[in-house]
């Protein structure tokens, strides 16, 4: 996926950037970069944090570096933030999201003959480059963000830093966030210091010491100066944020649209309990974004919480997902470390974020029953996922034939799959059920119970109304 960061101050900047930036490492394990605007012009550096911390790789970048604005990003895919001088002025971009229509746009805006995209990375685009032509195609960086929103297939949020303020604007449909903080505080020399940030996650806020003062809606655009929030472009009606964000992508002190990730977690987990009348010994999450939906379902139903394996945190701290299949099931097995005496003959429920090619559980459960474990109940916190996202880069795959889900449907209906799956979206529905039994029987697990759609929504509540859960229903 990806995230942003920026601030604008009276004062310098550069450690809030590079440590706010570093709080998003969670959203990408591509590439990370910073931009300031010094009185030279623009400084920049991009690195590659592909299992490292984004800390060792930026931290010699910073030395003798002072700036009153910067921003920074996080990326699953492309080099950002780019950039750019144009007729609209020197300018730094950085942006959230996946454009489905790149190669027309790209296309398009060959009309005009002196337009050309410098960043190819294995012949394909930079998205955050052709955003910045789209925006230099109009006569203003408000409707440059504005065409953006408009012709852009898929979604994209933006923060753009002249050296004199912070744009930033949100996806048309609000499918990622973005959120204002404040912060006064006297500088070295005694004299107060104003700054306001731009943030995807709410979590950056507390420990650089801002307080949120407003939350941007779907394909809403503000301006950050030293003077203050300057709303460019009201908030748009409708909204389809992407649920995916509080079951797994989202970092747990962070919150969305007024629903904390983590008390999201705990209450998705007690509603599985509530529908779960299995008996078992102990409950446990996978690390780490299963073990608060392990906390919620051990809380509700009063069995014992506890950990029958541990994340080898000192060289796994960082998750990646390779595309090589052999490759990924080393991954899966190698940084979960099991705790013997947790695990020998008892029976055990975990419960995980989420169930993608089904890599992860199978060789978990793999490890748990060399171990001796009696029983392996699995309870995912989401519905099958069924649906590659076409709004952002969750659940990346070459083809949805990686998903586990389709390729059990693709075995029950004998090798072919149908052209309308609904009927194995509903959980109430036969063939839902013969895909969930089916799944559980070829993972080798004792059970599997998937987390209710309905009860995943009423878990975030915002209303269903507001969520994407393209990745489970195909409705966007």
């Amino acid at each position: 996926m990806g995230g942003l960061f920026g601030v604008v101050s009276t004062g310098d900047v550069v450690m809030d950037v590079y440590f706010g930036t570093d709080y998003h490492s969670h959203l990408g394990a591509s590439k990370g970069g910073m931009a300031f605007w010094t009185q030279e012009g623009f400084c920049r550096s991009i690195h590659n944090i592909e299992n490292v911390q984004f800390r060792a790789r930026f931290e010699a970048d910073l030395e003798g570096l002072k700036s009153n604005i910067g921003i920074g990003s996080i990326s699953d895919t492309d080099p950002q933030p780019l950039t750019v001088r144009s007729q609209l002025g020197n300018y730094a971009l950085g942006t959230v999201g996946r454009i489905n229509n790149a190669c027309q746009l790209a296309d398009k805006a060959f009309k005009n003959p002196n337009v050309h995209l410098l960043e190819i990375n294995k012949n394909r685009i930079n998205q955050t480059e052709l955003i910045s032509v789209i925006i230099d195609c109009e006569d203003t960086f408000k409707d440059g963000l504005l065409a953006v929103q408009e012709k852009v297939e898929g979604s994209c949020s933006v923060l753009l830093m002249t050296p004199q303020g912070l744009y930033a604007g949100r996806d048309k449909f609000g499918r990622t966030p973005l959120k204002v903080g404040k912060k006064e505080e006297d500088d070295e020399k005694g004299k107060l210091k104003s700054s306001y940030c731009v943030t995807s996650e709410s979590c950056t806020l507390t420990n650089l010491g801002y307080q949120m003062i407003y939350e941007l809606g779907p394909g809403e655009i503000v301006y950050l100066s030293t003077d203050g929030l300057e709303k460019v472009s009201p908030p748009r009606k409708d909204m389809r944020m992407c649920a995916f964000l509080w079951v797994y992508y989202g970092y747990p002190a962070s919150t969305y649209e007024g629903t904390n990730v983590e008390m999201m977690r705990y209450n998705c987990g007690a509603a599985m309990a509530r529908r779960d009348k299995i008996e078992v010994d102990s409950v446990a999450g996978v690390p780490d974004s299963g073990l608060a939906h392990a906390i919620g379902y051990s809380n509700e139903s009063k069995i014992p919480y506890c950990r029958p394996f541990v994340k080898y945190t000192p060289t796994w701290a960082r998750s990646f997902t390779p595309q090589n299949q052999e490759v990924r099931s080393l991954v899966a097995r190698m940084k979960l470390m099991p705790i013997p005496e947790l695990i020998m003959g008892k029976r055990l429920l975990f419960c995980d974020d989420s169930i993608v090619r089904g890599t992860q559980m199978r060789e978990t459960a793999n490890l748990l029953y060399r171990c001796y474990a009696k029983e392996v109940h699995v309870r995912p916190a989401c519905p099958p996922l069924l649906f590659r996202c076409p709004y952002l880069n969750f659940t990346i795959t070459r083809s949805e034939m990686e998903l586990a889900a389709r390729r059990a449907i693709f075995d029950l209906e004998g090798g072919k799959m149908p052209d309308n799956i609904d009927s194995y979206c509903d959980p109430e529905n036969e063939k839902y059920m013969a895909m969930v039994d089916y799944l559980g029987e070829s993972m080798g697990f004792s059970s599997l119970v998937y987390q209710n759609i309905h009860d995943m929504v009423d878990a975030i509540g915002i209303g269903a109304e507001k969520l994407c859960t393209y990745c489970w229903n195909g409705k966007g």
